[in-house]
């Protein structure tokens, strides 16, 4: 419920948007700094840049045709690794793009970068891992996207 209204908003400009490509792709996202976000120190808690990276997740998931997919195969995302690095703060109304790189894959999950960036300057960025989990167990990433290339048409 956090960060609901942004999800909503996520979700309604991502089915407008261009169609991400299987595989090695990038998610960008226009976002703003709200005051439910700040902590005593009046800039974005370091917890919230990850919960926000979600965001750009969901945005990926849209996208690709992923989001259908792990819907029809009963499939959750799950994110096993995330780290971030603070180089500057966002304070309040501060605008930043959100910028998620899906970078590479492994036999057992994929690897993504996550910058925060005002004006062309990165102000945080980080890694995440994440798989996919069926209720067997984590799906290869190679089933994963080639079950995705046949949803789309691409194999």
């Amino acid at each position: 419920m956090n960060l609901f209204f942004r999800m909503l908003w996520v979700w309604l400009i991502s089915l407008r948007r261009e169609r991400l490509p299987v595989g090695v792709s990038e998610s960008r996202l226009r976002m703003i700094t709200l005051p439910n976000d700040l902590d005593f120190n009046l800039h974005m808690t370091n917890g919230r840049y990850l919960t926000i990276a979600d965001l750009s997740r969901i945005d990926l998931f849209l996208r690709t045709g992923l989001a259908k997919v792990m819907a029809k195969e009963k499939w959750a995302p799950i994110i096993t690794e995330h780290t971030m690095t603070y180089k500057r703060s966002l304070n309040l109304f501060s605008r930043f793009d959100l910028v998620m790189q899906l970078t590479h894959w492994d036999e057992r999950g994929f690897y993504m970068s996550h910058q925060f960036i005002v004006d062309d300057r990165i102000v945080a960025q980080g890694t995440a891992v994440g798989v996919i989990r069926s209720r067997d167990g984590v799906v290869p990433p190679e089933e994963v996207l080639a079950r995705l290339r046949k949803e789309r048409g691409l194999a």
